[in-house]
Formats: C-alpha cells, sequence, structure tokens
C-alpha cells in the first residue's frame, strides 16, 4: 500500500473512531509515518462533556474519563493498524495539551529500540534528557531520538522506572502516578532541555507517556512550521 493510501486510511479510521467514542472527533488529524512509528497529531479535540469538566475547574475527572476512553481504544486501533494497514505496532502512546486542546497519538514498530542515525545536535539533546530523566526516575538504560517530520521530534528511553513506581503500579495507582509524572516531567522537560538553542526551531508543544509494562517512555516535541 502506498504512503498517501496508508495515511488516508489511517486518518479517516482515526476520525470516526474519536467521533463514536467522544461525540466529536477533533479540529484535524495529521499523519506521520517513519520505518519507526506512526504519529497521530490531533489539534483542538475536546468533547462538550470535557469541556464541562475543565470549566468547572475538574481537571482530575476529565483526565480519568479520557483515560478510560483511550484505554479501551487504543487496542481496537492497534489491530486495525496491524491488521489492515500491514504496519506492525508493538506498542502505543498517547498524551495531551490542555491549554490548546491537542495531543498526539504514537504507534511504535518492533524495531523502535535500535539506534537511528546522527541529526545535529543529537547527543547534547540526549544529555539534557538523560538528566532530566535520572532526576524524576533514574538515568535511561537506552535513549534515542529521530524526527518523523521536520516539525516532530521523538525521544525514545527504556529502562527509567524506579521500585517506588513499580510498587504503587502494582497498589493499583497507575493513573495518579502518570498523571503526576505528566506534570512533574514535562515541566522539568521544558525548563532544563533548551532544544529551541540546539535546533534554532520554536517549541509549540511537548507530550509524554510511558509504558510501564515494558518499561518504556517516549517524548515528542512539536515545532513552529
Amino acid at each position: 500500500m502506498q504512503y498517501n493510501e496508508l495515511v488516508s486510511q489511517a486518518t479517516s479510521f482515526v476520525s470516526k473512531m474519536l467521533r463514536k467514542r467522544f461525540g466529536k472527533g477533533p479540529e484535524s488529524v495529521h499523519i506521520v509515518l517513519s520505518d519507526r512509528c506512526i504519529l497521530i497529531h490531533l489539534r483542538n479535540f475536546l468533547s462538550p462533556v470535557e469541556e464541562f469538566l475543565l470549566s468547572q475547574e475538574e481537571e482530575q475527572a476529565f483526565r480519568y474519563t479520557r483515560e478510560l476512553i483511550m484505554k479501551s481504544m487504543l487496542p481496537e486501533l492497534k489491530v486495525f493498524l496491524n491488521d489492515h494497514l500491514d504496519l506492525k505496532v508493538t506498542d502505543m502512546y498517547y498524551d495531551w495539551g490542555l491549554h490548546n486542546s491537542s495531543g498526539v497519538i504514537a504507534g511504535l514498530f518492533g524495531s523502535s529500540w535500535m539506534e537511528t542515525e546522527d541529526y545535529q545536535g543529537k547527543n547534547e539533546i540526549h544529555d539534557q534528557v538523560m538528566k532530566v530523566t535520572a532526576e524524576v526516575q533514574k538515568t535511561p538504560a537506552f535513549i534515542d531520538s529521530w524526527w518523523v517530520h521536520p516539525r516532530l521530534l521523538i525521544i525514545f528511553r527504556k529502562g527509567i522506572t524506579i521500585l517506588l513506581e513499580k510498587e504503587l503500579i502494582d497498589l493499583g495507582y497507575e493513573n495518579i502516578l502518570k498523571s503526576t509524572k505528566r506534570k512533574l516531567e514535562k515541566r522539568l522537560l521544558e525548563q532544563h532541555v533548551d532544544l529551541e538553542c540546539i535546533l534554532q526551531k520554536k517549541l509549540v508543544d511537548l507530550y509524554a507517556d510511558w509504558n510501564f509494562e515494558r518499561d518504556q517512555s517516549m517524548v515528542v516535541y512539536v515545532f513552529e512550521e
């Protein structure tokens, strides 16, 4: 299947699925493919119920509701990508920005933990990200990054979960842990990883998610056109 057809079918499926699950689809769905992942960037995506929750300052209820819906939706999306588009997705990640009602869904392929080619500033970015990771969790056993689009940079880490986090997950606090880690780590990444200076690009958004079962994490940086 050709690239444009793959993107078109994936875009149609994601748009319909989000409308079915949330009652309203995003303003736009932008999908890019590389040999290591598929990245779905959603803009202006907020259902009427979620908008009401946020207007009542019920951020935790919003996050809990969306977490439940996404967990029920992602397996179906993964099956579609694997069986209908033959993309061989092994695991999926997602995150949202409440400040602009946008978000990302990413599916990584089996080769995602193999190192990619260098780009200007890669080593410096890795050094800064590893320092932040060590402050919040521990130094990654493996880190890599790659561009999937001139606006989209992915940071992939493996081997970062500490024993305390594993115990919290076993006790059923995964959602609370993930919500707390997102706020803390994204704030530290914004403060201590100077991508704008290194890459000479204007940063627009930052997303982060974890797969605790695989002990992996993905960070997505979105830059201006």
